[in-house]
């Protein structure tokens, strides 16, 4: 595999990093620490306006090719968060149903938890059936901040 090309953007949450291959965005990581620039790419400089577009409020959906590695499960997972409109949520059952699994709601959990690209698959969509905003990767307080921006996008 070749080397990722690599790039951290300041965001409202803080600095992400995006890593890409040649063929899609590969990762997205919650960054700690100084902001740092790798090798860059066509495909991470699209990310990026993208990105900066989406906090910006003025972009609902991305369309940046992604190369994602998991199971079968985990692909079905993340592809169905890609139909969750913004503004809207969906619970982990529903989130269950929409990847054809529908009594597999504690495994989507898992799924998400092992996302490799936080807000371009927005997991953050994803709550409890019980209430509640639930558990994010990248902490409940950026799952927040993602939910609130979004509430402008009906």
């Amino acid at each position: 595999m070749p080397p990722l090309s690599e790039a951290t953007l300041s965001t409202p949450l803080g600095p992400l990093r995006l890593r890409a291959g040649d063929r899609g965005i590969a990762a997205v990581q919650f960054a700690g620490g100084p902001s740092r620039s790798g090798r860059s790419n066509v495909l991470l400089r699209r990310c990026a306006t993208q990105m900066a577009e989406y906090f910006a409020g003025s972009r609902k959906v991305f369309r940046v090719p992604t190369e994602l590695r998991g199971t079968p499960f985990q692909r079905a997972v993340w592809k169905a968060l890609r139909h969750i409109p913004c503004g809207r949520t969906v619970t982990y059952g529903e989130l269950a149903r929409m990847a054809g699994h529908p009594r597999a709601a504690r495994a989507v959990g898992s799924a998400l938890r092992k996302n490799p690209l936080p807000v371009l698959l927005p997991c953050h969509r994803v709550v409890p059936a019980s209430g509640g905003i639930g558990r994010y990767t990248g902490g409940s307080h950026r799952k927040k901040v993602l939910l609130e921006l979004e509430r402008s996008c009906h």
